[in-house]
């Protein structure tokens, strides 16, 4: 894993979230217009809190969309959960040309909610499995 360096803002954005919602967090990416926290596993029930109403105040409180990421040790499970509500059908990581890539297999019905909306559900995956696994590229099948 390559050393995370945390903006102040990223630092402050941290500690409100713990603050409101008593969660862990294990990083914060602002990134055009949303936040993505990694979160601690374990501790996402907490983030999202009884019926969303953690991460609600949170988005309320800070006018950004908001997405989170449970962390995991294990890069497959990690790129299966910052897929989120898409249902990954399986994670094979391979070494090549000197690069970490990830192949990922999903539903064609997912194919969509997996790419989002200008390709940004991709690039949160792709932020993030670079940021804590090393790994250069995602490609979808």
């Amino acid at each position: 894993m390559s050393e995370i360096k945390l903006s102040t803002e990223g630092i402050r954005y941290i500690a409100l979230f713990e603050k409101l919602t008593g969660a862990t967090v294990r990083d914060c990416i602002i990134d055009d217009g949303r936040i993505i926290y990694v979160i601690k596993a374990g501790d996402m029930g907490a983030a999202i809190g009884k019926n969303g109403d953690h991460i609600n105040r949170m988005k309320k409180t800070v006018d950004k969309h908001i997405d989170l990421v449970e962390y995991s040790e294990e890069p497959v499970t990690f790129i299966k959960n910052a897929f989120g509500p898409v249902t990954v059908k399986s994670v094979n990581i391979v070494n090549r040309n000197n690069k970490r890539l990830a192949y990922v297999e999903v539903s064609n019905k997912d194919k969509g909610l997996a790419i989002g909306r200008n390709g940004k559900n991709i690039e949160k995956v792709k932020l993030v499995a670079k940021r804590h696994h090393d790994i250069d590229d995602v490609i979808l099948q």
